[in-house]
Formats: C-alpha cells, structure tokens, sequence
C-alpha cells in the first residue's frame, strides 16, 4: 500500500504553556510568554490557573478558586502511541478544549478519562463550565514547554450572549495551519465522524489552467493496462473524472501517519475507465478541488494490482471498458504526483473522452427498478431529517453520520425517500433544508416488496456526490428528465410551502408486519432485549446514535399528552419544589454535570437511569403540564391546540373530557377514559415495582417542525450535529418551540409491564395523523398490530373536515386497552439527543404469531 510515514514538523501550534518566564502583557504574546499585567484592569482567571499550577510542586492542582469559562471549541483527533502509554488499546481519540474567560483564550487537552462528556454532548461550544483541577502535561521532547490538562469540570448551561473577541493567551494556538497539543498528528478530525475533511489543511484553490501539450507523450489507458509489468517510468495519462467516492480515513494509534487519508476516483479516457486513488497528504491537497467531470494530466504516478475485494462501480456508457486489473496511485512524494486540471475550453475533438452520463430516474419510475440498481435522482426537498449516527462495527469508536429526505420530482403523490449518508461534502450535507433544489447522484435502491409495508427507499453509495446550487453549468441540464423536472421546480416557486418539514423523529425504515419477518434480518443472540438490560443499551449510546430493540412485556397503562404549540405556557421548573434535581457542585448557580479525572460514572451521573432521565428542565416542564392538566381535583383544565391544516380550526382546541367507562369483553374490570386507560393488572403491581423505567416524554427536538424559509438557518443548525466551533447567532435567535409542529397529534405515553412483573418502562408513541404529515409516506404504525390500517386514512371524509384530536387519542386509547393482559413483543426505536436526554419511541407491536 502506498503512503507515507514520520512525524510532522514542530510547529508553533505544537506550542503549550511555555512555562520558563511568568510574565504576561495585555494582549497574549508569541509561544505564550508570560508577562505582568502592567496597568490591565481585568485580571486573567487562566493567568492565575497557570501561575499557579507552575508555582505548585506537584503536577495536579485543586484550584483554590473556580470560576465559570466559556467553551469556544471542542476539536477532536487520533493520539498516536507514545512512549508512557503501556497498555494495548483500541484507537483513541482525543479533545482539545478551547476556553475563554473573558480576558483570554486557552487550548487545553481533557483527559481521555472525561471523554465521555463529549461523547454525551455535555461538554460542548457555548456552555458554561466550571473546571476545578487541572494538571500539566509536559513535553519531555521540547524545551519548557507544557500543556495545561481539564481534570475535572462541572458543564452547566448554554449562555445567550459570548464573546468571541478575546486573544488567545498563547498566541501559537491562532497560527495556521491548527495543530493538536499532543502527538505529531498535522490536523484535527471531524468532530462526530472521520469521512468529513475538517480544518484549514483541506485547500479548495486549485483551478484549471493552460497547459502546452508540446513535448509531451500520453498513453491510453487500454495500452497502459497491457504494459504496465514490464514499464518503469509511466507516459501521462489525459482522462476525465466520472466518480470521485468519499474520503476513508485509516489512521491507527501504532501507524505514524500523518495524514492518513484515502480517495478514490473512476477516470476515463476512449479506451476505458480505471480507478486512481490518492493518497494521505495528497488528499488534503487535491480533494476539495477536484470535481466530477473535470480534465486532469497525471504525471509521475505509480501502478499496481487492483486490490481485489474492491467494488468498482460501473461504467454508465455499457459501450466503454471497465478495467479492473491495475489501480493507478498519486502521492505527495515517492514519487512526487503533478496533478494539472486543464480547463474544458482547451478541450481536443481527437482526444474522444468520454462525457458526463447520468442515470437520473423519476419517482414514479421508481416503483419498478430492481433491487440493488444504482440511479441519480433530481428534485426539491420536502423533508429534511435530523442528523443521525451509526457505529460502523458493534464495539468501535467510530461512526456513520446520515439523515432522511424526501425528494419531490412532480411525477408523483409520493416522493424519493433517501438514507442520505455523509458523502465528505459537510458544507452541503449540513446545509440542506426543505425546499431546496437537489441533485444526487450513485444512489442504491433499497427494496423488498414481500413485507407489508413495503419497502422501498434510496441509499447512497461509496461515489455519491451531492449538490444543492444553480443549475446553471452543470452537464447534467441537458439530460432530458432532468430539463422536464427542472422546468416542473421553477413553476412551483412555492412549492407547497406548508407540506414542507423539518428535523423530528423520523421511524425509518417501517418495521415488518410480523415478527418472524423481523428476527431475519436481526442477529439471534441480539434479538430480544429484556427490559432490566435497556438501561444499559442506553447508556451505551452516543450523541445522536439511534438503535432499535425488541422487548416484551404487557402493555398496562396509556396517557394521551396533546401538543403543546409553545413551552412559553408551561410553567416554570421551579414551581414544584418537591422535584427531585441532580446533584450540582458548590456555587455552580446552574444544573449542570460534575465530573472529575480518573473517577468512574456513579449511576447517578450516567446518560440516564431509572429516574434520573426525567430530570432535564423539559421533562420537568412535561411533568409539570401533567399535573396542570389533571388539577387537584383531577378535573382537566383546556388547553389550545395547534392545528396542522385550516380545516381543523375549532374542533381541536380542547383536550379530551375525562369521561369514564368500563368494558368487560375479556371478563376482566378496565378503567378507560378517553385520554388514558391503565389495567387492573397496573393498579395492583405499580407500587411494588423493583424498577420503574420513565422514557415516555418526547423532546422538542424530536417534533418534526414547519419549515419557514424566514428560518431556513435557525431550523438547520437546530437539526444538525453540534458543531466543533461556536458559531455566534445572527441578531435574536428564535426557540425551538415557537415554530409549529407538523404533527396535529400529541403522543401517548405507554407503560409495558415486564412479563415477570417486577420491571416497567414508560415509552413514548408518536402517531402519524394527518395526510399533512409527511412522513406518513409508507410508515407503519402503532394501531396495525391493532387491526387498524393507520391512524387516520389519508383520504379525507365527504365532509372535507378531518376528525377532532379528542375522537383519535380516544380510538388510540382503546384500542391499547384491548391489549389488556396480552404478552407483546414491542420494537423500540432509542436515540440519544445528548446532554442526558433520551428518546424512547414505540414503533410497532407484535402479538405472538
């Protein structure tokens, strides 16, 4: 395998305490100097952090006084083994922590053993957080140089206003390019996943240029291929870029890299179509700059043998040869690679390269292509989900990062919907929103008509390219579908504004109808979940991970809770003093989390625990809402509901009257009120629980929003990753829960009794209602398993009005209770939203077959 090995040169981002003179001046000096405040009027609180820990004589300081910091940045990278690292272990990344105090800024190194607060998205950019110990960290390496290392922190909460003017007390940490503070890595790495290129080693200046062919041999990729075992030194090579894939990043702790990176691209010339790969530093260079279709003179490559697991796409022109046998390498060095675009215009008719071919497909062609076939597809989005992440192997740091979105062409009710990985393009897969024009290219269809509902989506692939611009110049406008769907999006400037949607719990892909469909595409040994282990499934969990279990259990109980259109309403946490909090550390003003170097997660402070995870100020305000609404007198106080169409206005402003009933179709006595039902069964075994599991509250982040273009940006970033940097918000942002839902439902909370008794778990149902709702589109549902075919059918009555809230959460709530003391098998879609909150939704219910 090519690539390249060593250790980067010093540079000044390399730079830490430089502890040899305890001096400082007002405004940060070079290699972090430290020089006397002179007549500065605020004093630095990291100054003092500093001077202290150099005047102490042990290593590790307990600061004498704690004041809160601002996170800036959270930046994280691989860490190579060193010499005092002694124990085998998988790869290990590390964080560098940006802080300011209002004076200055410091890079500081967090111990690897409070990884897990980044990993919970507790430590993030624009909190405030208090850091009690720290330590020093020297470079045996370098001269008096040394990095001051977080031990142990308290996070609080997001600030409203920060300052991001303030000098960096060290100001080698402004240089560029930005260098981690340990090991000889030259960059960091994406903050969530390793396929995205992150950080200012990624160039984008590479243009096209004139070239004189003059003097200059080319040979053809056909000859090349029957030539290249007996050949040392290779002619140039004049192809045409087809597929370029996204980035793979193969570093490990024992491998000295640099920048260990790999790319592939699918060239052609006349003669055929070969795979080129560049390599590690190569990849920094070039591959931002180097599109599909492009021109490109190789010079000074390497050949070798193809290796052989690979997958080559295939070429779209059938005519043209795909050439398997070799893969041609470009380095940085060994031998250096001269890569030159040369601009379409000096483009020969004798050269015969290729052009660009798409296979775009429309949505209604969809419904027949097979399994498998690969397509591009061209449209406006109507959904953007929220992003979404998946370990690669079962017991790996490392993830996938995706989304869900629904693309809508114009020739058909129903739209693409795509699995929309990171394709190594952050800048557009973290930029989309609904009512976007959409190009996506080398997408895989996703298909299996045999279970009901049927499956049938796009995913993208390893050459996947996105766009999201103009139309404007691209090749790809002179393929006819694409001019018809083109010309479909410009008269529809407004684009059904009000169907289009937001982030949101999005449960995809639908389950099967029986269980026995389900268990084949599960391993066995993971195939059920017992209700004492989901605790642990959770707390295993990253920011944003999401996976799906099955548990069994009896369902006992069902709680209608409506849509509240704005949290504004609700009232303060503070108005129930009985409220159980989490423990907060002395003079910390706000909840927050206290977590120290070397110590180990009490259950207390996990993600969550069998209490604990309705302890967030949201769940405080849900619970709080609850007690409003059933009064002392558990009599229910009315309260406004949103509607998710005009023809709704007035018949869902009121929650459910509590009216009760009682049935006795199984000879058994249940207690059924239209807004909720609990069974005897409950009523005799809730209070002698030996664990009682509260998920069933649903996160404002997990309501799938209204799109207003107004908001386009707000609504984005509220949707994506937390980012690795602090990004000011422009003027007075909005809050999350102002914007309407496009749910015209509330959910239910549902309580599942374990099948012995002694475990329950409350978990959240999130009913698709109205044909408004978009994602509607081929999911199922809570009431299948229930003899119901949906919620609502998407046909609206002759009336042209759609049934009231209170008539559909008392259908929903009974046909819970005819599931009274029947053994089900519940799937359960987890995800973790971060910062100790946690999502538990149910997506389908079996009976036994």
């Amino acid at each position: 395998m090519s690539g390249e090995s060593g250790q980067p040169q010093p540079g000044p981002s390399h730079a830490g305490l430089y502890l040899e003179h305890p001096e400082r001046d007002q405004a940060g000096v070079p290699g972090g100097v430290i020089r006397k405040a002179g007549g500065q009027r605020c004093r630095s609180w990291i100054q003092k952090v500093i001077e202290q820990i150099t005047g102490s004589p042990r290593q590790c300081v307990t600061l004498s006084e704690v004041v809160p910091v601002t996170v800036l940045a959270v930046q994280r990278y691989l860490l190579e083994d060193e010499p005092r690292d002694t124990v085998p272990k998988p790869p290990l990344y590390c964080y560098d922590v940006t802080i300011s105090d209002g004076v200055y800024q410091e890079k500081c190194y967090l111990d690897p053993s409070l990884n897990f607060l980044v990993y919970q998205n507790i430590l993030k950019v624009g909190i405030e957080m208090r850091i009690s110990r720290v330590s020093c960290l020297y470079n045996e390496k370098r001269l008096g140089q040394g990095i001051l290392c977080i031990d142990k922190v308290h996070c609080g909460e997001p600030l409203d206003v920060i300052s991001v003017e303030t000098p960096f007390r060290n100001r080698a940490h402004e240089e560029k390019p930005e260098r981690p503070l340990r090991g000889g890595k030259s960059h960091y790495l994406a903050l969530w996943n390793n396929e995205d290129p992150y950080g200012d080693i990624w160039k984008t200046n590479k243009q096209p240029e004139e070239f004189n062919f003059n003097n200059i041999k080319i040979i053809s990729l056909s000859h090349l291929e029957m030539t290249w075992n007996s050949r040392k030194n290779f002619p140039a090579l004049l192809v045409r870029v087809l597929h370029k894939s996204k980035l793979r990043y193969y570093g490990k702790p024992n491998k000295k890299m640099i920048e260990p990176y790999q790319t592939y691209l699918e060239v052609a010339d006349s003669s055929g179509m070969v795979s080129v790969i560049l390599w590690n530093a190569l990849c920094p260079e070039w591959y931002k700059s180097l599109r599909v279709g492009l021109i490109l003179l190789l010079q000074n490559y390497t050949v070798k043998k193809s290796y052989p697991l690979r997958i080559q796409p295939d070429p779209v022109d059938p005519q043209m040869k795909l050439i398997s046998t070799m893969e041609i390498c470009l380095n940085l060095r060994d031998p250096p690679t001269n890569i030159v675009i040369i601009p379409e215009r000096q483009l020969k008719s004798e050269w015969k390269l290729p052009k660009l071919i798409n296979r775009f497909i429309t949505r209604s062609e969809l419904d027949d292509m097979p399994e498998k076939s690969i397509c591009d597809v061209i449209g406006v989005l109507s959904f953007v989900g929220r992003v979404q992440r998946s370990k690669k192997k079962e017991n790996s740091e490392d993830f996938w990062s995706y989304r869900w979105i629904h693309i809508t062409d114009g020739t058909s009710e129903q739209p693409f919907i795509v699995q929309l990985f990171s394709t190594s393009q952050p800048e557009v897969f973290e930029n989309i929103y609904p009512r976007t024009y959409f190009v996506c290219t080398q997408l895989k269809v996703v298909r299996n008509n045999s279970q009901a509902p049927r499956l049938l989506y796009l995913t993208t692939t390893n050459e996947s390219r996105v766009l999201i611009t103009g139309h404007r110049g691209h090749p790809y406008t002179y393929d006819t579908k694409a001019k018809k769907i083109i010309q479909w999006i410009k008269t529809k400037t407004n684009l059904e504004a009000k169907n289009t949607v937001i982030g949101g719990y999005y449960p995809y892909p639908p389950v099967p109808e029986t269980f026995s469909k389900y268990s084949r595409f599960i391993k066995a040994e993971s195939l059920l979940t017992t209700i004492s282990e989901v605790k642990k499934v959770i707390e295993n969990l990253q920011y944003r991970e999401q996976k799906r279990i099955a548990i069994q259990g009896i369902i006992t109980a069902i709680k209608y809770i409506p849509y509240n259109h704005s949290a504004r309403s609700a009232p303060a946490p503070e108005a129930f003093p009985n409220a159980s909090r989490p423990s907060t550390s002395q003079g910390a003003g706000k909840e927050g989390h206290c977590h120290e170097r070397g110590s180990k997660r009490s259950q207390d402070d996990r993600l969550v625990g069998s209490q604990h995870s309705q302890f967030t100020p949201m769940v405080l305000g849900l619970s709080a809402k609850r007690k409003i609404l059933q009064g002392p007198s558990a009599n229910p106080v009315p309260v406004p509901q949103p509607h998710s169409s005009a023809q709704m206005k007035g018949n869902q402003q009121n929650i459910p009257s509590r009216e009760s009933s009682t049935a006795s179709a199984t000879g058994k006595s249940r207690r059924i009120i239209n807004d909720r039902w609990e069974s005897q069964l409950w009523r005799d075994k809730k209070f002698s629980l030996r664990d009682h599991l509260h998920y069933g509250h649903v996160d404002p982040e997990s309501i799938p929003r209204k799109f207003i273009l107004e908001h386009e940006k707000f609504l984005t970033q509220q949707f994506n990753s937390q980012p690795a940097k602090y990004i000011p918000p422009e003027g007075n942002p909005p809050k999350l829960d102002e914007f309407q839902s496009a749910r015209s439902l509330g959910h239910f909370e549902v309580t599942i009794l374990g099948l012995n008794h002694e475990i329950a778990i409350d978990v959240a149902f999130l009913p698709m209602y109205s044909p408004e709702d978009v994602q509607a589109s081929q999911i199922d549902t809570f009431l299948t398993c229930m003899n119901y075919s949906c919620v609502y059918p998407p046909e609206a009555p002759d009336s042209g009005r759609l049934p009231d809230s209170k008539a559909v959460a008392g259908d929903i709530v009974k046909a819970a209770a005819d599931l009274d003391r029947v053994h089900i098998i519940g799937i359960l879609d987890i995800c973790n939203l971060g910062n100790n909150k946690v999502e538990v939704c149910l997506q389908k219910i079996y009976t036994p077959e």
